[in-house]
């Protein structure tokens, strides 16, 4: 994980050192657009023609201002800041990179409250959803924590394609995700932890990602997306989780036959399952005792309140090393923050993670960040009848509840309907990893301007980076602890999820809004070499993994890794017009 935040750093040092070159020098023209836009005119600032925002830097120091201002193809539609604006019209042209040095400081913490919030707090409440609803593992695998997962990437895909001229980050995100993952993950993998693949879900998987990534292909060939594409994506995925179901089933029938024909000779084999349960029973000593007191007191209310908002773990912290203390440091407001604006339920223990105050203060503030989240807080400032905002409805209604489930409950004991609020912890994660998601996009565009790069290239490298940070690392972790062959399975299967929600969902939510169809402006030829590239690894993969009998190797881990390097210098140079198409 060290790694990667390095690299994220240094590719942010580069964006850095090239805004100084480019203060010192000048502006220069920019050919590189999402779509093609008319010359601005140097005496009619205060016209409004949509222009490519990427212009500004052309223009004198003294018309960017009115240009942002201005300019519709500068607005967006969502978020809480205008960042344009903020470089522009705020910060003195010779302070521009300090400008940018906090913008891509203040994204980094953005990628961090993506992680923390997706991996503490969103999942863990999937996760408790599908244990409620008694799903089956395969099941909730590939739905519930497919898209616990998968949260930022789905997030920031809904975000991106609610505005054409952000689609680009969308697709460069969904794609250089998945080029990124099926090669410098996987390769990582096999470098770390050589292994034999299990050929039916490598089949599986990788020829409905194919089926994906040639969906994608027909679908920037039209340029559009109707009702029918959006939701023949949707039905694709639903079609691969039906054949995961299936697939399973058929492997449990064929085993459970295997079994009883080979039971006179051969004793009962456990499954991977049973066997970690009999050896977690075996072992019966609870080290948690030694930390319990001797004798036990009946904690006030503030001591309950004051223990649950608590994100450090003082004996933790004592084990642990000062890079995960620094990070931790850097951690703890956003924790403490989300400890009071979303609950968490965890079947796993036995009062089920119930803080009666905590909780109760939780019916009063999740229902009212979620009404100052989703639409930035458009609905939330919403007067009804001209009088009473909406967010005071909803703090005068949380509280009753509140008030009426905290003398109606114990400390001691969870209510009946506690599951519940796995389900507005669900949501109200949700809606921050949204809001986290809607500044990420936006800080990146920003960027794009700034730097005048195609919102592709953005969403192939420093988006896609940033959301597969946390599984790069956590796939490693499994590797490392002997079990590379799910970790691989994650990398195949988790992209499915992320790539047919991620454009469909995406797509479907534009669409209802009033459009018929959603508008793509792909940024060239570039878009076309990063789909091209995804095609190529999945076929690599697919062609090499039977010729090597399934046996993954170190060999094929390091080709896999040359791979991604030399498409990621095709696309710079693709970016910057070093491979371009003649023109006939």
């Amino acid at each position: 994980m060290a790694g990667r935040w390095l690299d994220l750093c240094w590719a942010l040092t580069v964006l850095c050192v090239l805004l100084m070159a480019e203060t010192v020098s000048g502006a220069r023209d920019s050919s590189i657009g999402a779509h093609i836009s008319p010359q601005f005119p140097a005496s009619g600032v205060n016209q409004t023609p949509v222009v490519d925002c990427r212009k500004v830097c052309g223009l004198n120091v003294s018309d960017r201002c009115d240009f942002i201002r201005t300019n519709p193809d500068c607005h967006s539609d969502g978020g809480y800041l205008d960042y344009l604006e903020g470089i522009f019209c705020h910060f003195p042209p010779n302070l521009l990179p300090l400008a940018v040095t906090l913008y891509v400081s203040w994204l980094l913490y953005l990628f961090l409250i993506l992680g923390v919030t997706a991996a503490k707090f969103f999942c863990p409440n999937l996760s408790a959803i599908s244990t409620t609803l008694k799903l089956s593992h395969n099941v909730a695998g590939v739905t519930f924590l497919a898209f616990g997962n998968g949260a930022p990437d789905i997030f920031s895909a809904l975000v991106a394609f609610s505005d054409p001229h952000t689609a680009g980050l969308a697709l460069g995100a969904l794609f250089g995700a998945g080029v990124l993952v099926t090669t410098v993950v996987a390769g990582g993998i096999t470098i770390l932890h050589p292994f034999m693949a299990a050929s039916r879900p490598f089949f599986r998987d990788i020829v409905f990602y194919m089926v994906a990534v040639f969906l994608t292909f027909i679908m920037l060939f039209r340029g559009r997306v109707t009702m029918a594409w959006a939701l023949g994506y949707l039905g694709l995925y639903v079609f691969y989780v039906v054949t995961v179901i299936l697939c399973t089933w058929i492997y449990r029938w064929q085993r459970r036959g295997s079994l009883v024909y080979s039971m006179p000779v051969t004793p009962e084999i456990l499954s991977d399952s049973e066997e970690d349960r009999v050896s977690s029973n075996s072992n019966s000593y609870d080290y948690g005792d030694e930390y319990r007191p001797l004798f036990f007191y009946q904690e006030t209310t503030a001591q309950i309140l004051a223990r649950a908002l608590n994100p450090l773990d003082y004996m933790k912290w004592r084990r642990k090393s000062a890079y995960w203390k620094a990070l931790k440091v850097f951690k703890l407001p956003v924790e403490f923050l989300l400890l009071l604006t979303v609950p968490v339920v965890d079947p796993d223990k036995d009062d089920r993670n119930w803080k009666r105050p905590l909780n109760c203060l939780h019916l009063v503030i999740s229902p009212l960040v979620v009404v100052l989240t989703l639409q930035s807080g458009t609905y939330g400032v919403y007067e009804i009848g001209g009088l009473v905002p909406v967010w005071v409805v909803v703090v005068i209604a949380g509280t009753a509840l509140a008030s009426v489930t905290f003398f109606a409950t114990s400390d001691s004991q969870p209510p009946r309907l506690h599951w519940l609020f796995a389900f507005l912890g669900f949501l109200t994660s949700a809606l921050w990893i949204n809001a986290a998601a809607t500044e990420v996009v936006n800080i990146l565009r920003s960027l794009g301007v700034v730097f005048r790069l195609s919102n592709t290239v953005l969403g192939l490298t420093l988006l896609a980076w940033g959301n597969s940070i946390g599984d790069a690392f956590s796939d490693f972790t499994l590797a490392r602890q002997g079990y590379p062959r799910m970790a691989f399975s994650a990398c195949f299967g988790g992209i499915i999820f992320n790539i047919l929600v991620g454009v469909g969902l995406g797509c479907l939510l534009q669409i209802s809004r009033s459009h018929t169809e959603v508008k793509l402006e792909p940024d060239g030829l570039l878009v076309w070499v990063l789909a091209g590239a995804l095609g190529l690894s999945l076929v690599f993969s697919l062609v090499s993994v039977p010729l090597q009998c399934f046996q993954l190797s170190r060999v094929y881990g390091i080709c896999l890794l040359l791979f991604y390097l030399n498409f990621l210098v095709v696309a710079l140079l693709t970016e910057f017009g070093v491979v371009r198409l003649k023109s006939t």
